[in-house]
């Protein structure tokens, strides 16, 4: 892969306050994202309304994000590198009619329509922390099922030890591709105990309505224990694997970005700190508050990783 500009280099912290305002000049102006937001309603949920009951058992009661702050703040790298480019471009995505691919290790395989994949799936919301490698965070009202319930139907054999996912990679929708910055089509993966936590989501929407283009529509992965990098947007195939899938940002960076991704306050990104995290939205630029490890889950995952260092597997 031809060598180019990392990410925080691409995109410096230090240009969020003045994007902010500029992202809040456009969309009072209307922005497009299939549709024109009203300047009287640029920060209210729109897109389909969607059916689900509520999850306060794996909710944190932190205050959530906006959705203005959600829907513009974005990575999703196949549209651009900038923060603001998502929101910007992601209305040429066409996310109807979408497949899924279901194949390897498993009984059931095959492509199967979207609708199909949700057949039978109980929504509900879950507010969950989302911890982004940058050092910043957010609280996002998430609406989906369990991962675990779409494999059961999938029936993976003993042989599948990992899940990977793959993202849609379609140049004619997606501008960021014709940018070196990562080997297409974007991978991630997961362990089967990992992918199979109660608390490992897939979304198919945010504030109670269908996910928008720039989120990972129509269908993304949530670990909220992860960095954000590992909640891989706009899904087109999920694969039972028996070796450890190789993904994106470890192939691209592997001194950086680790296959497991927890988040861990006690590992430094190599160009700065974990220890501390700025919530978008709270408080000054300069504002922040100490990072957890497992990003406040580890009441709950920690036993996953018993008996492994996790300064090594990172």
């Amino acid at each position: 892969m031809s060598k180019s500009p990392l990410p925080s280099e691409l995109t410096p912290e230090s240009t969020w306050l003045s994007r902010r305002q500029l992202l809040a000049g456009i969309a009072g102006g209307g922005l497009t994202l299939g549709a024109s937001w009203p300047a009287s309603a640029a920060d209210q949920p729109t897109g389909k309304r969607l059916t689900f009951g509520a999850a306060p058992r794996y909710s944190t009661t932190e205050q959530a994000n906006t959705w203005e702050e959600v829907t513009t703040y974005n990575n999703f790298y196949e549209f651009g590198t900038d923060k603001a480019d998502p929101a910007r471009r992601a209305g040429s995505l066409r996310v109807s009619p979408w497949e899924v691919r279901i194949g390897g290790e498993a009984e059931v395989t095959g492509n199967f329509a979207l609708e199909d994949v949700l057949k039978g799936q109980a929504l509900e919301e879950r507010i969950y922390r989302l911890r982004c490698v940058e050092a910043w965070s957010m609280v996002i009202p998430w609406v989906g099922f369990p991962l675990a319930s779409l494999i059961k139907r999938f029936k993976p054999t003993s042989r599948a030890k990992y899940v990977r996912f793959t993202t849609l990679a379609d140049p004619a929708q997606m501008p960021g591709l014709r940018s070196p910055v990562l080997d297409w089509p974007y991978v991630e993966g997961l362990r089967m105990d990992e992918a199979m936590h109660p608390l490992t989501l897939m979304a198919v929407g945010l504030y109670g309505r269908a996910l928008p283009n720039q989120n990972g529509a129509p269908l993304r992965l949530v670990v909220p224990w992860k960095y954000g990098f590992k909640s891989i947007k706009s899904i087109v195939a999920i694969d039972f694997t028996e070796r450890r899938p190789k993904t994106s940002w470890e192939l691209a960076a592997p001194r950086e970005y680790g296959f497991f991704a927890n988040v861990n306050p006690d590992v430094d990104h190599p160009r700065w700190s974990q220890a501390r995290e700025r919530r978008i939205g709270a408080g000054s630029f300069w504002s922040r508050q100490a990072t957890l490890p497992f990003n406040g889950y580890a009441n709950e995952v920690a036993g996953l990783y018993r008996g492994m260092d996790l300064k090594r597997y990172f």
